[in-house]
């Protein structure tokens, strides 16, 4: 059994690596260049909108990580069916289970979906809340003073720590009981952009102040940091409320056996990357 992991050097691809090198699962890890990497772990050097780059890497895999958002998805597809591959987690969205699919976040992680499930490989669909690790996004304010602007201030979401939707996701693919379903995954409890902010400010011992932005001033801060078909996505995910990222699920926890991980430990484990 090997598992390949495309974005392995992202939030939730590199997560999924650690965790199937603690499971002891071989693993090739796809890469735009070559990185240090843990132990026994392959570095494949490709392009994941170039699936031409990397079709050999298929060769003895069994399972697949897999990205929403790239190019040329049916042809990677094919190529994992004809060398073997026998099942795929795609990293897809809550937002497609919004009341409003209609907006470009929602349309890329469904036109995914649609090709991972029409692909003939065993599937499963991660659709988490917003990652843990998205709390990084304030660096830049923290190292202007100890004020953070906080969008959608009124809106608690349950976060997810990037592990757990690893070890769902390594679970999936190493062990029976998964294909075809689509799972919903959320962290313990939903927070308070201002109760996140605190919790970060326990960890790195700083006494952060939250300036709560209201619409007007999220609306402005979005548009100018995005393209606009996302940011008219974000806003109406939060502002308009048409995805659901209060609730909290116990998918993680029935999928992998331990209690969902709180801010707190993910805050504690990454503290030095706030500096």
């Amino acid at each position: 059994m090997t598992i390949l992991v495309t974005g392995a050097t992202g939030n939730a691809g590199g997560a999924v690596v650690r965790a199937l090198v603690a499971k002891g699962v071989p693993a090739k890890a796809l890469v735009r260049k070559a990185v240090e990497l843990p132990a026994g772990v392959e570095a494949v050097v490709g392009d994941l909108n170039r699936p031409d780059t990397f079709v050999e890497t298929f060769d003895g895999v069994s399972g697949l990580f897999l990205l929403s958002g790239y190019e040329r998805m049916d042809e990677l597809l094919a190529n994992a069916v004809e060398a073997g591959v026998r099942r795929a987690v795609l990293l897809s969205s809550s937002s497609v289970v919004g009341t409003d699919t209609d907006n470009a976040i929602a349309q890329y992680h469904g036109a995914a979906e649609t090709a991972v499930r029409e692909s003939g490989l065993e599937w499963t669909f991660l659709r988490p809340n917003s990652f843990m690790s998205n709390t990084l996004r304030w660096l830049d304010q923290l190292e202007a003073g100890e004020v953070v602007r906080l969008q959608f201030p009124e809106v608690p979401i349950s976060t997810i720590h990037p592990d757990d939707i690893a070890d769902v996701t390594v679970a999936a693919l190493t062990t029976d009981g998964h294909a075809r379903t689509a799972y919903r995954l959320s962290g313990p409890v939903a927070l308070r952009p201002a109760e996140q902010l605190a919790i970060v400010a326990e960890a790195i011992g700083r006494p952060l102040r939250a300036d709560e932005l209201s619409r007007a001033e999220t609306h402005e801060e979005l548009f100018g940091s995005m393209p606009a078909q996302y940011a008219e996505a974000i806003e109406a995910f939060f502002g308009d409320g048409i995805i659901d990222e209060t609730t909290v699920t116990d998918t993680v926890e029935k999928v992998t056996g331990h209690p969902a991980r709180t801010l707190q430990e993910w805050a504690r484990e990454n503290a030095g990357l706030f500096g």
